[in-house]
């Protein structure tokens, strides 16, 4: 069986038999729980609720790969991370991670305000079916989504740029994510616009630690 997990906020971790895929490992999640036994990690940009550099140095010094852009590699060298581990990424690349096939896509981050620096960013289509964007809802050139994995709270986001995602690729699942600046309220209001403008039914939510079964 293959299974998602969510560890908060921005982080889940794919585990099947070739042991665990951990994508955006942030300060906002789970981080003991996500990278316990993991295999291999994803990052989709520098910011710190996707990258915890200081959780993760000491882990990729034991030797556990990582893929990000050219910035979260930088962020992990000047900490102290052995570079020998470290992939730099960009759209267009394909690898194999923790046993999967991962295509790497898009380019840059939402914009939070002209004055804010856009930063690069990009998304990861795991084994052809999970789409996890990082912080850019730019549809990406990809068919045949099974789940995606959709930001529903930021400075940078706007409701009506998650449904026109979800539209764009009408996903058979979707599972919302970037939510730690939600309340309760605000996450079933942004769960309830995504169903009933998006067409692609109710959106399955995790908790913190539960899991989804991919091979269903």
């Amino acid at each position: 069986m293959t299974t998602l997990t969510f560890w908060g906020h921005a982080c889940v971790r794919f585990d099947g038999d070739e042991g665990g895929l951990v994508v955006d490992p942030g300060s906002f999640s789970d981080l003991d729980a996500a990278l316990d036994g993991a295999r291999a990690v994803l990052v989709t940009h520098e910011h710190g609720d996707h990258v915890a550099v200081d959780a993760l140095v000491p882990r990729l010094g034991a030797g556990l790969p990582l893929w990000g852009p050219a910035s979260v590699v930088e962020a992990l060298v000047h900490a102290g991370a052995d570079p020998e581990h470290l992939h730099v990424v960009r759209a267009g690349d394909e690898f194999r991670a923790a046993g999967r096939h991962v295509r790497v896509m898009g380019e840059w981050h939402a914009l939070i305000h002209p004055d804010v620096p856009l930063v690069p960013n990009v998304g990861y289509l795991v084994d052809g079916r999970v789409l996890h964007p990082g912080d850019s809802l730019v549809p990406p050139d990809v068919t045949g989504v099974d789940v995606l994995l959709t930001p529903v709270s930021g400075p940078w986001l706007r409701v009506a740029d998650v449904i026109e995602l979800v539209r764009a690729l009408a996903p058979r699942r979707v599972v919302p994510l970037h939510d730690a600046l939600l309340s309760e309220t605000g996450r079933t209001l942004m769960e309830n616009l995504v169903a009933r403008l998006g067409g692609a039914g109710a959106p399955w939510r995790l908790a913190p630690g539960q899991s989804l079964d991919l091979d269903v």
